[in-house]
Formats: C-alpha cells, sequence, structure tokens
C-alpha cells in the first residue's frame, strides 16, 4: 500500500499578496494611532511633580455672566486665602474658561480644560449646562464640584460629580414659609417659571408640592421662556385672578424684569424668588421694585465663624464694604474643599508615583470623604456627591434709598433638623 505526499498548500495570486500587505499595514496603523491616542491623552501620563491645576468653567457671557461676575469673584478670593495660608505641600494654580449660558459652550469649556490636564473642574454655572458638560466629565473621570447647579439629579449624573449648592427641595420651601408667617390667611397664589429651563422646571416642582403641603393650589402657572423679558401676556392672565402670593422660579435678567413689571402693573402682595436671583446683580433690574421679595439661601454673611469672617475680610478688601453675596461664596467654597482635599491627598502620598487619570480618582475618593469648615458653614459629601449642609437661611431684599442698590437682609435662620422635623409633622 502506497502513501501519497501531502499536497502543498495552494499560494496567494499577487492581487491576493497585496490585499494581505493593506491588510497588514492597515492593523498597523490602527495599532499605531491607537498607541498615539493613548500617548496624548493627558490622563494616561505620570502625574506631573509641579502646581496642579483646577480648571473653571463659569459663564463670562450670556444671560448667566450675572452669576458668572459673582462665581468669578468667589474664585479669586478663594486664590488669595489660599496664598495667605502658607506654602501648601502641593501648590494649585486655576485655570478659567467662559462656559458662557449654554449647554455647548459649556461642553467646549469643559473638554478644552480636561484636555490641557486639569486635575479637576468647577462649573458649570447652570444646571441646565450641568446636564449637558457633566456626563463627559464623567466618563473620563474627572471630578466636578458644581457650585451653583441645585436642580434635582446633578450628583446623579455620576460618581465624579459633586456640588456645594444645596438642592432646591431643602431650600425653596423655607421662603414660603416666612411668607405665611408674616400672611396665614394667604390662600391664593399664582406661580411663574421658564419652562424651557432645567433649573426652573425642577425648583417649580419643588414649589408647587411645598405649596401643596400647606393646603395651597395656584390659581394659575404661567409658563415664560428663558429669553423673554416681556412678560405683559402672563401677569396680565394671572392678576384679575387676585394672587395674594408670587411665586417666582427663573433666572436673574428675567426674574428682575418680571419683578417690575408685576410691581408697575399694580400687584402689591407678597413675592417669592427661587434660587435663580439670589445674586445682587438683579437691583439694577428690578430697581426699587425689589425691595420686599423673599428668599431662601445657603449662605447669610452674619454667620459667625472665623473661616467666613477671613472670607468677608478678603472679599471687602477687594470690593468695599457690601457682603458678598451666595454665589460668591459657593464659588469660593468650591475651591477650597478642592484645594483641601489636593493637600490631604498629597500628605497621604495619593499623587506619588500615579498618573493624572488614578490622580483624578483619588482626589474623588479624597474629596468625598472629607469634612469642610466653610463659608456656608461646616459641610461635607454624600457617597454620591450630594452636599451635605445644616444651616439655611431666609432673606429679605432691602432697596437703599434711590432704588439702585440693596441687600439681602436675614430675616430667619434654619437648621436640616428642624426642616426635616417640620416636614415629619401629619
Amino acid at each position: 500500500m502506497t502513501t501519497s505526499s501531502p499536497s502543498a498548500p495552494p499560494q496567494p495570486t499577487g492581487r491576493q499578496r497585496g490585499a494581505l500587505r493593506l491588510a497588514a499595514l492597515l492593523a498597523a496603523g490602527i495599532g499605531a494611532l491607537a498607541w498615539l491616542g493613548r500617548s496624548a491623552d493627558p490622563a494616561a501620563k505620570p502625574l506631573p511633580a509641579g502646581p496642579l491645576t483646577l480648571g473653571a468653567a463659569i459663564a463670562f457671557t450670556g444671560n448667566a455672566n450675572l452669576y458668572g461676575q459673582d462665581q468669578r469673584m468667589g474664585l479669586a478670593v478663594a486664590e488669595r486665602w489660599a496664598q495667605q495660608a502658607g506654602a501648601p505641600p502641593r501648590p494649585v494654580r486655576l485655570q478659567l474658561e467662559d462656559g458662557a449660558s449654554d449647554e455647548p459652550s459649556a461642553i467646549a469649556a469643559f473638554n478644552l480644560l480636561i484636555r490641557q490636564g486639569v486635575i479637576a473642574l468647577i462649573g458649570p454655572t447652570l444646571s441646565q449646562q450641568a446636564f449637558a458638560a457633566d456626563p463627559i466629565a464623567q466618563r473620563q473621570g474627572v471630578p466636578v464640584v458644581a457650585p451653583s447647579n441645585t436642580a434635582q439629579g446633578i450628583p446623579e449624573i455620576g460618581h465624579f460629580i459633586s456640588r456645594v449648592s444645596a438642592q432646591s427641595s431643602v431650600i425653596a420651601p423655607l421662603s414660603l414659609d416666612e411668607a405665611l408667617r408674616r400672611d396665614p390667611s394667604i390662600k391664593r397664589v399664582a406661580v411663574f417659571y421658564a419652562q424651557d429651563d432645567a433649573y426652573s422646571t425642577a425648583e417649580v416642582a419643588i414649589f408647587q408640592k411645598a405649596l401643596a403641603a400647606r393646603g395651597l393650589t395656584p390659581v394659575t402657572v404661567q409658563r415664560t421662556q428663558l429669553a423673554d423679558n416681556d412678560f405683559q401676556t402672563p401677569i396680565t392672565s394671572a392678576l384679575p385672578l387676585n394672587p395674594q402670593l408670587v411665586v417666582l422660579s427663573v433666572q436673574a435678567v428675567a426674574g428682575g424684569n418680571l419683578i417690575r413689571q408685576l410691581r408697575e402693573l399694580g400687584y402689591r402682595g407678597q413675592i417669592v424668588v427661587g434660587n435663580g436671583l439670589n445674586t445682587p446683580n438683579i437691583y439694577p433690574i428690578c430697581q426699587r421694585w425689589c425691595d420686599g421679595i423673599l428668599i431662601a439661601q445657603a449662605y447669610s454673611p452674619e454667620l459667625n465663624t472665623p473661616i467666613n469672617r477671613r472670607f468677608l475680610q478678603l472679599f471687602q478688601q477687594a470690593h468695599g464694604d457690601r457682603p458678598p453675596p451666595q454665589i460668591t461664596a459657593q464659588a469660593f467654597t468650591a475651591y477650597q474643599v478642592l484645594f483641601e482635599a489636593i493637600q490631604r491627598l498629597e500628605r497621604k502620598g495619593g499623587l506619588a508615583g500615579v498618573t493624572l487619570g488614578q490622580a483624578r480618582t483619588n482626589l474623588m475618593t479624597e474629596l468625598l470623604s472629607g469634612t469642610y469648615d466653610t463659608p456656608l458653614g461646616p459641610i461635607g459629601f454624600s457617597p454620591g456627591g450630594e452636599v451635605l449642609q445644616d444651616r439655611f437661611y431666609v432673606a429679605e431684599v432691602r432697596m437703599a434709598p434711590g432704588g439702585r442698590d440693596g441687600r439681602f437682609a436675614l430675616v430667619r435662620e434654619r437648621t436640616l433638623t428642624e426642616i426635616q422635623g417640620q416636614e415629619s409633622k401629619p
């Protein structure tokens, strides 16, 4: 019996050999591009030994720049506070970018700062922007501390997202309680809110829930737009219903105009406003008509603690005797908690011999585990990034003679324990 030798495998044709070479070249090119992408990613590189950079994307332009002005002052004061505290274990520098007042600008600012290798981000200014930009930071593992995003669901965007701005569900009802304390006979309430703004739609739902819990059903709910400045139509629809209380959940420019037009068209009852009007930049807009509005706040210049006294001193050295706004105090606090977390992490060795990506992860863990003595009072964070704060306030706007300037005068202070105890009562 004979056996035949195995036949040689068929040889590729010239065309097949060319295709194989092309496939190999493509595979090598894809591999090289992937390697270049990894090498260009600052998160993959060793953490540099020098100062770390905090990025801040805040509104310098657009309607939200009224808040951005307050935030810029707070960050500048925070830098001076850090510089005057002595040489830190790890120096920190701040890089500002204009997040403007819309989502594309916030996204662009976040992307730019992340590519430039910041260790963490402060911002953006508006909740609407945060829902668009924060997922970018979350996907790339960059810690974010929001100084002014109060809408429900911000920390839930992801593990790397936190805020020092107390959520509206805690604060907003406090100003309603003050209005009802002043006039227990109130039964008729008109509500105005911006239906195309994430902050306003979230806060107005909280206001309406709080009104229902107090036995009040709005006689009208008027929907406006972010860009509106003329409110004659919704106001003239609401006033014939004889509201005794008006509740506003809008942003600063619109809110200032809405208050002014309400008064000019004859409304004389109480006005409760949401966090969107928590800036003295509304005074030139609504002028003398701002007088008497009630607003709940997460900050009071009258808090008598060493860190708040220092904050006040530094602010007034730069800006005169006027008290700092809440949004300024929150921006200061956002910088402060990141700065202090970086110094603790440096002392523990969590920034030694790691990549920028690992340093960001270590910083987020350290940030959430710490407690902080801030101008807002003592704060911490839940494991999910929600601020844990105990002191809150209700203020009344009191305009100066001439109606061009004013102040948020403290009228009531509440603790979280008191608030929760009141809510638990049947």
